[in-house]
């Protein structure tokens, strides 16, 4: 009988993180904005982070980058493509990105 209350414990204990699980994205997007990329490379001294992009983003959006001790907002006021200026980077691309404060690989990247 003491085996069975464990598995009945276990079971719930699966079935609420599954649930938890499933809208966690939604959560985090709600909270955050839509994810647009993730930084793959920091250069910390001239601040400029590589973005692996998965979505558009253009001069002059606010986004937001967030990871475990990195979380700030900043607009996008420069962005390079192989050395070159751009106005617009778009999905699959990987950015230069000008950053306010130090950030970290695999911080997450978000269109306010």
């Amino acid at each position: 009988m003491v085996k069975n209350k464990k598995i009945k414990k276990k079971v719930i204990k699966t079935k609420k993180i599954a649930k938890i699980a499933k809208t966690t994205p939604k959560v985090i997007e709600e909270k955050l904005g839509k994810e647009i990329g993730k930084i793959t490379h920091y250069f910390d001294k001239i601040k400029v982070a590589v973005v692996e992009m998965t979505s558009g983003i253009k001069l002059g959006d606010k986004i937001r980058i967030k990871g475990f001790t990195t979380d700030f907002s900043q607009e996008v006021k420069s962005m390079q493509l192989e050395h070159k200026k751009i106005k617009e980077a778009k999905n699959g691309q990987a950015i230069g990105l000008k950053v306010e404060q130090e950030v970290k690989e695999h911080d997450r990247v978000y269109l306010e």
